[in-house]
């Protein structure tokens, strides 16, 4: 029963107290008892006249009903279903291939799910949380209090509303000066509290953008319906399917003016009969996706671009802004991430542009919101050492990276991080290079300590502590040597593998391309660059291994004996049942090992449950290497979980066509 507005006309001198009792007990039979004496008109007009004779009446927040229990159990007959999250475009197109037609955009309230359903009088009968999904909380009759949530609907039928209750910043500013973190936190509280009008006392909001019981064909005509039903309207836009950045960059840029917090934007696809195509998994819907933000978000203008250069000579631009404070921290600096950025932004100095803290850390540019006046002057030379540059697709590099000194300092960072030798900072590292202490990796173990207390703010406490550190260094695991070479492609994953492979490094640097290339998880691409940079780098391997020794191998998670040992797996799709991570976890555990490629070698190539659509680029390459004679597996989640649920994996090795995978079976 929605309340009226305005005030009756003057009737002379109102007795208050017996205008409260009639509504009172208007009120108990309404709701609790569902037995009306008057229509909803005669009732309305009660209210009103008290509203205008005690407009501070407590009454006036005891609409709804009375006898039922706040925080009550209350269980959804359809589960209010997480969303499944996306942090970057490449994300958002993948989502978007598995179904077609326009979608719509929303913002992403950061508040409290809640659930209202309305009988098919149009009352409400229960407004509840969404708790775990299944069970919420029944928080009716502080839902009531609500300004934004009708008592009342125009319907026939019953009807289930879906939104996000929440605080407007304008209402959680009183609360900010008092030291309250987040209007989030005051909301989830406010909704729960036990005194009715305390709870009113927050003027809390409501977003509806679900209807459950509709016969709307699309759900921008859902969210049009729920404006006619009495509900505030949610800015929402309608997309093509390949233009859904635009929609983040909308409300990227709509963030910083609008009068409530948001954390990312919800894409549906429109068509409610695709939605009940795509369906949904135990976890969300398929139809359904929400683009987090990483961090606050802001605009600023770009006033220049530096250039600064990676050990491996790779040249990186870097945004200079005015300062703009982006959650809590004035940001003057952002990441342009490459070259071909700028041009794919299409960014001018002077520009005005969109700023977001990914993570809550790093700074990056996201949007060209204004564009400038001057081109961004791209280097035809290295701006540390002055040789020419060149490009390779999106991204520049110095032509002569052993002798650039940003490019060797990086190196020599490098080293130093990855043997995990503390106190050598940048300040530092400059001051070894600059004075030739140090240039290569093998002449941090030659340092001496009357050289390091020649160093700026170095004293001989500092020069022996970093001596210490390096020769604490002077034993090092085969995969940490290898790591610490700064060769591209040789990282954590990689170095592992040749490691566990090869358990020396002359057998290591023995192997040649083509053998790298088999083995699982390094392909082609990676063997290359792999025996490519171990033939460059020799001169320092060799002199290395004059200052260290390797620590014998040792068997770890990843080459332990178990079921599973001598067998690989690569994950695709997404999982139910697990994260991916899990997944992985448990198949090293029992000696299994996990790549991030299909190669020749796999053993299982593990399709997750929720996969859907068309086949994804790893299951069309193991689909390529079957037919040539590959003996691939392809094993869904299910029978993953079987396999690691046996004790041993005797049967795993038995040949079986795909698609009748039956290992398992006691």
């Amino acid at each position: 029963m929605r309340m009226g507005r305005g005030s009756p006309k003057d009737e002379g001198p109102v007795d208050v107290a017996s205008l409260e009792a009639q509504i009172r007990h208007h009120n108990k039979l309404y709701w609790d008892k569902a037995a009306p004496e008057i229509p909803d008109t005669e009732y309305d007009k009660l209210v009103r006249k008290l509203r205008a004779a005690a407009p501070d009446s407590p009454v006036l927040l005891e609409m709804g009903p009375q006898e039922r229990t706040l925080g009550a159990e209350f269980r959804h007959a359809e589960p209010m279903l997480s969303l499944d999250k996306c942090y970057e475009g490449s994300e958002l197109t993948e989502w978007a291939d598995d179904f077609q037609g326009a979608v719509v955009a929303m913002p992403k309230f950061d508040g409290v799910a809640c659930t209202l359903h309305y009988d098919a009088t149009g009352k409400l009968a229960v407004a509840a949380t969404r708790g775990d999904g299944t069970v919420g909380d029944d928080i009716t009759v502080n839902a009531l209090a609500i300004q934004d949530i009708p008592a009342k609907v125009p319907t026939d039928r019953p009807l289930e509303v879906r939104g996000e209750i929440y605080m407007r910043l304008s209402v959680f500013a009183k609360w900010k000066a008092e030291g309250m973190a987040n209007p989030r936190n005051l909301t989830a509280g406010a909704i729960k509290l036990k005194d009715r009008a305390k709870s009113a006392g927050y003027h809390l909001s409501f977003a509806a953008y679900d209807l459950l019981g509709g016969d709307e064909p699309t759900q921008m005509a859902e969210l049009e319906r729920l404006v006619s039903l009495g509900f505030p309207k949610v800015d929402a836009i309608l997309l093509a399917k390949d233009a859904l950045m635009d929609g983040v960059k909308h409300f990227t840029e709509w963030r910083a003016r609008l009068d409530y917090e948001i954390d990312g934007v919800v894409f549906k696809v429109d068509e409610i009969k695709e939605q009940r195509r795509l369906g949904q998994t135990a976890h969300h819907p398929r139809f359904a996706i929400a683009y987090k933000f990483q961090g606050d978000s802001g605009v600023s203008t770009l006033r220049e671009v530096e250039w600064s250069v990676a050990r491996t000579g790779a040249i990186t631009p870097v945004a200079l802004v005015e300062p703009v404070t982006l959650s809590g921290v004035t940001v003057s600096r952002a990441s342009l991430h490459n070259v071909g950025f700028i041009d794919k932004l299409g960014l001018t100095l002077n520009a005005k542009v969109t700023l977001v803290r990914r993570g809550g850390v790093i700074p990056n540019v996201e949007h060209v919101t204004e564009p400038g006046d001057a081109p961004v002057v791209v280097p035809t030379v290295c701006p540390s050492c002055g040789s020419p540059v060149a490009r390779e697709r999106d991204f520049l590099f110095c032509t002569t990276p052993r002798t650039c000194p940003r490019a060797v300092i990086g190196q020599l960072a490098h080293f130093v991080s990855t043997i995990d030798a503390l106190g050598f900072g940048d300040v530092l590292l400059e001051q070894l290079y600059e004075r030739a202490l140090v240039r290569t990796p093998v002449d941090f173990y030659r340092l001496t300590t009357d050289q390091l207390t020649t160093l700026e703010r170095s004293g001989d406490k500092l020069a022996q502590k970093l001596k210490s550190e390096v020769d604490k260094k002077r034993a090092l695991p085969l995969p940490v040597f290898l790591r610490a070479l700064g060769i591209a492609e040789l990282g954590k994953n990689v170095s592992s593998i040749l490691a566990e492979r090869y358990r020396t490094l002359p057998a290591v640097l023995a192997a040649t391309e083509e053998e790298l290339a088999s083995i699982h998880g390094i392909g082609e691409t990676i063997a290359r660059s792999v025996t490519h940079g171990l033939r460059e780098e020799r001169p320092i391997i060799d002199a290395l291994l004059e200052e260290v020794t390797l620590a014998p191998m040792t068997e770890g998670a990843e080459g332990a004996e178990g079921p599973l040992s001598d067998k690989s797996f690569v994950f695709t799709g997404k999982m139910v049942a697990f994260a991916r991570s899990e997944g992985e976890k448990r198949v090293r555990a029992l000696g299994g090992a996990v790549l991030s490629s299909v190669t020749t070698g796999l053993s299982y190539l593990v399709i997750g449950a929720d996969k859907t659509g068309p086949k994804s680029t790893k299951e069309k390459a193991a689909d390529k290497l079957i037919a040539k004679g590959a003996a691939i597996r392809i094993l869904s989640e299910a029978e993953l979980l079987a396999m690691l649920e046996t004790d041993a994996g005797a049967k795993a090795d038995e040949p079986q066509p795909r698609g009748q995978v039956d290992l398992f079976t006691p």
